[in-house]
């Protein structure tokens, strides 16, 4: 079974201490089974919640492919959701900007609150909602403009800057932050298409935060580059959560272990459990968790 009994406590140092002594939230069917701390309704707690869930069912015409998912997401937290293909992650990651809105025959069920704002009422401005929560793909998909239009898209589109010289601090700062800026400061006018694997994805990164979302979701951000770039990814992913939700999909259980403040693991459909990182690899409470992360399905 894939453990963290060698990793460097180090690794840890942001963990809060509560998480370790009430840990996981288990669930069968959808309906939790065994507790710790976790309300009725089955929502596995999280300080200072930026995102609640609740029963969150999804459909595609007929066919049923989330089953009665419920969990939050707090303020400042990386949470990593992990699980075999076609378990319902980034399906359920969909849900939380409403992306899944672009799939004819998608319909949702359930509750998810946004600073208790429920993002599925018919008031809801969509467009609002994905710059306050914004996504990263798993392919790099820079826009074919400059490195300088793609960043400053959004704000201008948004309104946010009175000036050029507005716009401009804009972009530094956000490719400042996504640790682009000095690497491309002397050709913000080349093209985007032009950088690297790992810079595009730095760079569609850099385009999500120059809206200041709340929430950046990430479906596999490293899943298409090399070791060396994944690395910068995620060191940049554990500076970024300083400031924001951070929810990541990955087929990398090393990768949740390494960055994840919690860890969510999905299959056939359902949250299974979830817990804070450390103590979810280290004992994992549900027989599915422990096969899954022993290796026996995947």
């Amino acid at each position: 079974m894939f453990t963290l009994a060698n990793t460097p406590a180090t690794l840890f140092k942001d963990l809060p201490q509560s998480g370790l002594a009430a840990s996981h939230a288990i669930f069968s069917d959808g309906n939790p089974e065994q507790t710790a701390s976790i309300p009725e309704h089955g929502v596995m707690p999280a300080s200072n919640p930026r995102i609640m869930a609740s029963r969150v069912n999804v459909f595609y015409g007929r066919k049923q492919a989330l089953h009665e998912v419920s969990i939050a997401l707090g303020k400042q937290e990386l949470v990593a959701f992990i699980g075999p293909s076609g378990c319902g992650k980034s399906t359920f990651l969909r849900t939380l900007n409403r992306m899944n809105d672009t799939i004819d025959g998608c319909s949702v069920t359930g509750k998810i609150e946004l600073d208790g704002i429920d993002i599925y009422s018919p008031q809801m401005d969509v467009i609002e909602l994905r710059s306050r929560v914004g996504m990263v793909f798993q392919k790099p998909n820079p826009f074919p403009k400059s490195i300088y239009d793609n960043v400053a898209y959004g704000p201008r589109i948004h309104g946010m800057a009175r000036s050029k010289s507005e716009l401009d601090i804009i972009v530094e700062s956000a490719l400042t932050q996504a640790g682009l800026w000095n690497e491309v400061k002397d050709r913000l006018g080349h093209p985007a298409l032009g950088l690297s694997g790992g810079q595009q994805q730095r760079l569609c990164i850099a385009r999500a935060i120059a809206v200041r979302p709340e929430v950046i979701l990430m479906d596999e951000p490293c899943s298409a580059l090399d070791p060396i770039a994944t690395a910068t990814i995620e060191s940049l992913l554990l500076e970024l959560k300083q400031e924001f939700t951070i929810v990541v999909v990955t087929h990398s259980m090393q990768q949740a272990a390494r960055i994840s403040d919690r860890t969510a693991f999905f299959h056939m459909g359902k949250l299974i459990e979830s817990g804070w990182t450390r103590s979810f690899f280290d004992n994992p409470g549900h027989p599915l968790t422990q096969q899954y992360l022993g290796g026996k399905f995947g």
